[in-house]
């Protein structure tokens, strides 16, 4: 098999692979070092509690136990929902290409729709009746010129671009478990898109949502979409955050301007200051996208990981470059390109102890690459 072919995890690589992201200090940036580091998820936890301890972690790592994850497997395949991890061929691939991808995603519904390009719609859960009538109509209008809608399945423009594409193929990305209706209003709506469209989520089933949960969850709905179209929101709403994760991800971002004495109009009539495409039909959006749509179909970087990283620096130059990342580094988020730039050593010690920092719970990653030191983290 080529490397970074789509291939389909066997049991036991699904259960390590699972295991490894529901351990505690890995994130979706971490897991993929790791197994690029150490070539398989099963190597990588053998490897994690000597990680932590070198990156200044005083009591062990708690480990994703055996047991929990196949309570967890358990648990989805009974309610007939999928897994479906970052290398297989089910993916959404424009999420693959991003660099904090969920490794795996949980998915009840129609997988298949996932392949479709993307427009995720998105805006304010106390929505006017103008916005919710325009976001159905647009998510109609993007359906049926044949596009998949992303959506986060809140109230207001959420549900209304929802409804609007059910009939043409609709994502609802959900910040719980998959199997958690939230809010309690959409219970029909859940029970629609999991019957018609797909409900998907990178946490583990039952897991009540929370107020940390939303701005992963935003990622993964812009990160499925060519470009995230904003309705109606207010400043500094979870709205605004996927629009500029939209932009950090290198998507498109549009927006439906509004009238100035309407808070709910604020937040996108800021973002069409910032260059957001101005927004009054699908048609507006189509024409954005038209030149990404008739360009030939590329394939996502390889996300395959075969083999352990042979290139292994040594133990003096690991403990220089860990005195050097620790003093550049504060409780302020910096660039990590910046970091290696300042560092008198290789980019890949750089990284080694960025990883070993995090596994430590001593360092917290940021959007756009920024990392910064977690105030009281040492153990």
């Amino acid at each position: 098999m080529e490397p970074g072919a789509p291939r389909v995890l066997s049991q036991a690589e699904r259960l390590a692979w699972l295991r490894l992201i529901r351990t505690e200090n890995v994130g979706p940036i971490t897991f993929r070092q790791l197994l690029r580091r150490f070539g398989s998820a099963e190597a990588a936890i053998d490897a994690l509690p000597d990680l932590a301890r070198r990156g200044g972690r005083a009591r062990p790592i708690r480990v994703c136990p055996v047991a929990a994850v196949r309570r967890e497997i358990d648990t989805l395949y009974t309610q007939d929902a999928r897994l479906i991890a970052l290398v297989e061929p089910d993916y959404p691939p424009a999420l693959a290409a991003l660099d904090d991808a969920p490794p795996i995603i949980s998915c009840f519904g129609h997988t298949h729709l996932l392949q479709r390009n993307a427009v995720a719609v998105v805006g304010a859960r106390n929505a006017s009746a103008n916005g919710r009538r325009l976001a159905q109509q647009i998510a109609g209008e993007l359906g049926a010129a044949g596009l998949l809608v992303v959506s986060g399945m809140a109230r207001g423009i959420d549900a209304a671009a929802h409804q609007g594409s059910l009939d043409t193929g609709t994502v609802a990305v959900v910040g719980g478990g998959i199997d958690v209706i939230y809010p309690e209003e959409n219970t029909a709506l859940h029970a629609e898109i999991k019957t018609r469209g797909v409900v998907l989520s990178e946490m583990p089933p039952g897991t009540v949502p929370q107020a940390r949960h939303f701005p992963r969850r935003n990622r993964i709905i812009s990160g499925i979409a060519m470009g995230t179209l904003v309705v109606e929101a207010a400043p500094r709403s979870g709205s605004l955050i996927t629009a500029r994760l939209a932009l950090d991800q290198g998507r498109e971002v549009f927006a439906v301007p509004g009238s100035p004495l309407d808070p709910r109009a604020r937040g996108c009539n800021d973002l069409i200051r910032q260059g957001a495409v101005l927004v009054e039909s699908a048609a507006d959006v189509l024409r954005a996208i038209e030149a990404t749509l008739r360009a030939p179909a590329q394939e996502p970087p390889a996300a395959e990981f075969l083999g352990a990283d042979p290139i292994l620096p040594s133990e003096p130059e690991v403990a220089e470059g860990r005195r050097m990342v620790e003093e550049l580094l504060g409780p302020t988020p910096a660039a990590v390109d910046e970091v290696i730039r300042q560092c008198q050593v290789s980019a890949a010690i750089v990284h080694l102890v960025l990883l070993e920092m995090e596994l430590a719970g001593r360092l917290e990653r940021h959007p756009g690459n920024r990392v910064a030191l977690i105030a009281g983290a040492l153990d």
